[in-house]
C-alpha cells in the first residue's frame, strides 16, 4: 500500500509564499517522477511542476515556484512565491512508482490540501 500525504496549504495574501511537502510513504520500490497539480473550482486539473532532471512548469508559475525533491525521504516539495489569487486552489501531489521490482508502474495521488490567496 503507497500512501502520497501532503502538507503546507492555506491562507495567504496576494505576493506571499507557501511551501508544500508530500511525502510518499508504504511499499516502495522506485519512484520514476513526482510532481504536483492543482484544480480550481469548475476547472479542470491541471500539471504546476514535474520533478525531473528538467523539471517541468506550467507557464503561468514559471518564475515564481519551485519544485525540488528529496529522494532519500520519498518527498517532493512546492515553494510558491508572489502568489496571485489565480493559484487559488486544491493542490494534489503525484507520483509514478513501483511497488515492486516485479509489479508495473502505477501512478499515486494525494489527497489534496487548499492553497488559498485572498487579501
Amino acid at each position: 500500500q503507497v500512501q502520497l500525504v501532503e502538507s503546507g496549504g492555506g491562507l495567504v495574501q496576494p505576493g506571499g509564499s507557501l511551501r508544500l511537502s508530500c511525502a510518499a510513504s508504504g511499499s516502495i520500490a522506485i519512484i520514476y517522477t513526482m510532481g504536483w497539480y492543482r484544480q480550481a473550482p469548475g476547472k479542470q486539473r491541471e500539471l504546476v511542476a514535474s520533478s525531473g532532471d528538467s523539471p517541468n512548469y506550467a507557464d503561468s508559475v514559471k518564475g515564481r515556484f519551485t519544485i525540488s525533491r528529496d529522494n532519500a525521504k520519498n518527498t517532493v516539495y512546492l515553494q510558491m512565491n508572489s502568489l496571485k489569487p489565480g493559484d487559488t486552489a486544491v493542490y494534489y501531489c503525484n507520483a509514478l512508482l513501483r511497488s515492486s521490482l516485479f509489479q508495473h508502474s502505477k501512478e499515486y495521488w494525494g489527497q489534496g490540501t487548499q492553497v488559498t490567496v485572498s487579501s
